[in-house]
């Protein structure tokens, strides 16, 4: 049998600095220590989970002394939920250390000449401030060590309770933090998601066991909106018509707040919607948000920013990086649901979005259409393969590029066009400055970046927004 090697365990650690993605740092004999779990200024005992020549990696497993800059955490699951990760540190530091991480990222990755870059723009609101929430109810709760170890001692078996309503535990795909109060959506989406696995346990209705792939509740998604809307997507694992319609009724009952209530049967193996069907149980089947005087339509399956208020912001920052006088053909690139194209068209002669997953561009074309938009245009279908020379032929050259990709940043196939493009101004807009850093030195061919701006889109978690203003250097124009 392999003999498991004894964890290294450094302690009394000075915390130095914030090194990215929620972790600090230490040096420690001259090797960087990259620490998860603790913030500057503490002191703390470290157990190595990587150790390599110049740097390792680990976790903060005791705080002998805690730093001045702490604060105490809002919420009782921090630190085993996952989905805050700064709630310890007051917002402004949160600010500061984002800043400096679009900071850090430009330019030890991207290693361009850039402009100054603009204050992060915060949120007013830092709780309640997300408009969708999802819900998990599973077979197997987690349970931490100390009380793991208490429940064996008295001769409890762990993994004999009852099902779990809440998140998942970051590094355990079949473990769920059974949670009492999240503090990032408005109620009633805790009591909603109470009601239902209160249901499911009066009723013995099993919760999701995701390793056997067997039992009913499996998941919830709660959408609201600014303007007062609710809408329940209750996911159930099989049919059980009498069981879904007592406990629809029973939610339509408890909270009259709901204004959309649609069920989906989920009999796959993962949790992902987009090849099923929801089913309305009452209501439009959709919501409404706005943004400023636009509105958009929400359904089941569409994405839209998680913050509504913040988008706002993000928003208008996009429109003004564009510089539109109105004369100006503007193509919004990975649109899905066509939310900022839509947002700046007033400004453009016409807009162009173009984005591969077909759904999101039906959206699209209904929100435009919503609002009374008849110089926009949207395309299902990979920007590589679509925007060749017939397609400008028909549709008009690009004055402006707004580009919005995933985590990953734009292919390379992407960039290249963009470079054969040659638009006289591009907008990148990003959820992740180390891969738009990446995508910057590549457009740096032929761009040069003359403004960027931060937004925090999600207070006390560690990701950041952040927009880059491009314009063609002077050669190419």
């Amino acid at each position: 049998m392999r003999k498991q090697k004894k964890p290294i365990i450094l302690e009394q650690v000075l915390v130095e600095d914030y090194a990215a993605e929620g972790k600090s740092l230490a040096r420690v004999d001259g090797k960087v220590v990259f620490i998860e779990g603790a913030v500057p200024g503490d002191v703390v005992d470290i157990r190595l989970g990587k150790n390599k020549q110049d740097w390792a990696e680990g976790q903060a497993i005791q705080i002998r002394e805690y730093s001045k800059d702490r604060v105490q955490p809002f919420c009782d699951h921090f630190g085993i939920c996952g989905g805050c990760q700064w709630q310890m540190l007051p917002y402004e530091k949160q600010l500061a250390y984002k800043q400096r991480q679009v900071s850090d990222n430009l330019t030890r990755i991207g290693r361009i000449s850039l402009p100054a870059i603009a204050p992060i723009v915060g949120a007013e609101q830092t709780r309640h401030y997300r408009n969708k929430m999802e819900y998990t109810f599973a077979t197997r709760k987690f349970i931490p060590s100390d009380q793991f170890r208490k429940m064996k001692e008295e001769g409890i078996d762990p993994d004999a309770q009852p099902g779990a309503a809440g998140f998942h535990v970051r590094g355990f795909f079949d473990k769920v933090v059974e949670i009492d109060t999240c503090h990032l959506q408005d109620e009633p989406t805790n009591l909603i998601r109470k009601a239902v696995a209160a249901f499911g346990l009066e009723h013995c209705m099993p919760f999701y066991d995701i390793k056997r792939h067997t039992g009913w509740l499996r998941n919830m998604f709660v959408r609201n909106t600014t303007t007062g809307e609710l809408m329940i997507n209750l996911v159930l694992g099989y049919e059980d018509k009498v069981r879904r319609i007592q406990l629809l009724d029973q939610l339509l009952q408890q909270f009259p707040q709901i204004t959309t209530l649609l069920y989906t049967i989920n009999g796959k193996r993962n949790d992902s919607l987009y090849d099923l069907d929801p089913q309305v149980y009452q209501g439009k089947g959709y919501i409404y948000e706005q943004l400023e005087d636009f509105r958009f339509k929400i359904s089941p399956k569409s994405f839209f920013q998680t913050n509504t208020r913040q988008a706002e912001k993000l928003y208008s920052i996009t429109r003004e990086y564009a510089e539109l006088d109105g004369s100006q053909v503007v193509y919004d690139l990975y649109c899905g649901t066509g939310s900022i194209g839509i947002f700046l068209s007033r400004g453009a002669k016409k807009v162009v979005g173009v984005e591969v997953v077909e759904d999101a561009i039906a959206d699209a074309k209904e929100n435009a259409a919503l609002n009374g938009l008849d110089h926009t245009a949207f395309f299902a279908g990979d920007v590589i393969d679509i925007c060749d020379d017939a397609f400008f032929e028909q549709h008009g050259k690009p004055d402006v590029v707004i580009t919005d990709p995933p985590r990953a940043g734009m292919h390379e196939k992407l960039v290249k066009k963009l470079l054969d493009i040659a638009a006289p101004t591009v907008v990148y807009v990003s959820c992740n400055p180390a891969t738009q850093a990446r995508d910057l030195a590549l457009l740096n061919e032929k761009y040069n970046v003359e403004k960027i701006q931060p937004v925090d889109m999600f207070p006390h978690t560690l990701h950041i927004e952040n927009i880059a203003q491009l314009k063609l250097k002077e050669e190419y124009r």
